[in-house]
C-alpha cells in the first residue's frame, strides 16, 4: 500500500463515520470499495467531487476504485437530504448523462494501472433482469419496514410525505452493494455522511441475504463558512462540463474561496501531499493578501478538469479585468470565456455591414453603439488617450474593420480604465 488511506481522509478532513474494522481490513489488504453517483444531469458538479476525490485518495493508496453510476436509482430518486421528490428521468436522458460523466470520471481516476486499475458499473446492467415481484420476493423479504423507516433519510420526510418510489431507494442501493460484494468482491461502500442510512442497509443486506461482511465510510457534507451550500455560485450550480460552467468560471470559483474555506477545501481537493499543503498554508498565513492557497487549489483543479491551455486562457482572462492584458491574449479566447469574464457588462450591436471599408472609432462610439452620448465625448476621450479597442490604445484616426473582430462576433470596447462594453457584430 502507497499510504494508509484511513489516516490520510483523517488528516484531510474527509472521514466522518467509519464501521468497526474497516482500518485494520485496508491495512491488511488491497480493498475494491465503490462510491454511488446519480446521473440527474449530464455533468457532475464540484460538490461530487469530495466523493470523486475519496475515490482517488483510495487508489492512491492502493485500492481498487469502483464509481457507480445510477443508471437504476436515477429513475428513482434519492430521498437523503431532500425536501422534496426529485423529476424521474428516462432512459434516453439517464444513458446520455452517464456517458458524459464517465467521460469526467475519468480525468480523475486511473482505468490502466494494473490490479487497482480503476472501474465503472451501471447498476441498470443488474436491475433490468429484475422485474417487481422478483425483486419483492428475493430482496425485500429480507429488510424489515421497522429498519427501513428507522434510517433518518426516511424519518426526515415522513412528516412532508414520500412515495413508495422514494422509500424503496434504500433497498435498491443495498441491493447494489449486495451485487458488487457477490459479483465484484466490493467490501467497501463509501460517501457522504447523508448517506450512511442507505450504506449501512446494504451491509445488513449482505449479512442476511449473502451471510456475509461488509464495511463502510463516510465523509463530512461540505459547507462553506457562511453557511451557504459548497458547490454553489452566484450563477447556480458550478459544473465540471466547460459547456455549463466555463474554464474562467470554474478557475474563479476557486480563486475566489474565502481564506477560512481555502485551508480545507486544499487538504480535500489536491493531490499535494501533506508537507507540502502544510508549506502553502504557513505562507498563506503570512500573506494571506496574496492569496497562495486559492491560486495554488485553482491551478491544479483546473488543469485536472479541464487543461494546462484552459487554466493558461482563464488566467489570462482573469488578467483582462485587472487591465494587464495584452491583445494577442484578449484573441487566444474564445466567444463563451470572453462573454463568461464580461458577465453583466453593457452590450451593443454592430451591424458586419459597417465594418465593410472601415468605420469611423467614434461614429462607431457615439452614433452607432451609444457607448458615448455625444461625438465630442467621444472624440474628446479618444484624444485623452482614453478608450481601448480589444486592450490596444486607439487614436482619432482609427477605423474599425473586421479585423478588430474577436472570439467570433465581439469587439471589446474600453472607456478609461474600469468601464467596459462589449460590441457585438451581428
Amino acid at each position: 500500500m502507497n499510504t494508509n488511506f484511513v489516516e490520510e481522509l483523517k488528516w484531510r478532513g474527509m472521514l466522518h463515520d467509519i464501521m468497526p474494522d474497516t482500518e485494520a481490513l485496508l491495512t491488511q489488504e488491497m480493498v475494491s470499495g465503490y462510491i454511488g453517483f446519480d446521473p440527474t444531469a449530464d455533468s457532475l458538479g464540484v460538490g461530487n467531487m469530495v466523493q470523486i476525490m475519496t475515490l482517488v485518495h483510495f487508489q492512491r493508496a492502493g485500492h481498487k476504485p469502483i464509481a457507480l453510476v445510477g443508471g437504476a436509482t436515477g429513475m428513482v430518486g434519492d430521498p437523503s437530504g431532500k425536501s422534496a421528490e426529485r423529476n424521474l428521468l428516462d432512459l434516453e436522458t439517464l444513458n446520455h448523462n452517464l456517458e458524459s460523466q464517465k467521460a469526467q470520471l475519468a480525468k480523475f481516476l486511473d482505468f490502466d494501472c494494473g490490479e487497482n486499475s480503476a472501474e465503472i458499473v451501471n447498476n441498470y446492467d443488474w436491475f433490468k433482469a429484475f422485474d417487481f415481484l422478483g425483486f419483492i420476493r428475493d430482496v425485500g423479504k429480507h429488510m424489515s419496514v421497522n429498519y427501513m423507516m428507522a434510517k433518518d433519510s426516511v424519518k426526515n420526510r415522513l412528516e412532508t410525505g414520500m412515495s413508495f418510489t422514494e422509500f424503496s431507494y434504500q433497498l435498491i442501493q443495498g441491493y447494489d452493494f449486495y451485487h458488487l460484494w457477490k459479483n465484484h468482491g466490493v467490501k467497501l461502500q463509501m460517501g457522504g455522511s447523508d448517506q450512511w442510512g442507505n450504506i449501512t442497509t446494504g451491509t445488513e443486506l449482505i449479512r442476511r441475504l449473502g451471510r456475509g461482511s461488509a464495511h463502510a465510510l463516510t465523509t463530512p457534507l461540505i459547507k462553506k463558512a457562511d453557511g451557504t451550500k459548497f458547490g454553489k455560485s452566484e450563477g447556480g450550480n458550478v459544473w465540471l462540463d466547460p459547456k455549463r460552467t466555463t474554464p474562467y468560471a470554474f478557475y474563479q470559483f476557486w480563486l475566489n474561496a474565502a481564506d477560512s474555506d481555502a485551508e480545507n477545501y486544499i487538504k480535500i481537493f489536491s493531490i499535494k501531499s501533506r508537507e507540502v499543503i502544510e508549506a502553502l498554508i504557513a505562507e498563506h498565513a503570512e500573506a494571506p493578501h496574496q492569496r497562495k492557497l486559492q491560486k495554488a487549489l485553482a491551478e491544479e483543479i483546473t488543469v485536472r478538469v479541464h487543461s494546462q491551455e484552459d487554466l493558461e486562457n482563464a488566467q489570462a482572462a482573469s488578467e483582462i479585468l485587472f487591465g494587464k492584458a495584452t491583445e494577442d491574449q484578449l484573441r487566444r479566447l474564445d466567444n463563451d470565456t470572453l462573454m463568461s469574464v464580461f458577465e453583466g457588462v453593457p452590450q451593443h450591436e454592430l451591424p458586419a455591414t459597417a465594418l465593410e471599408g472601415g468605420l469611423d472609432i467614434v461614429d462607431a462610439l457615439a452614433e452607432v453603439t451609444t457607448i458615448f452620448p455625444s461625438k465630442g465625448e467621444a472624440r474628446k476621450m479618444v484624444q485623452g488617450n482614453g478608450v481601448a479597442i480589444n486592450k490596444t490604445k486607439v487614436t482619432v484616426d482609427k477605423q474599425l474593420t473586421s479585423e478588430d473582430v474577436v472570439a467570433g462576433n465581439l469587439i471589446l470596447v474600453q472607456k478609461g480604465k474600469k468601464n467596459y462594453y462589449l460590441v457585438r457584430v451581428i
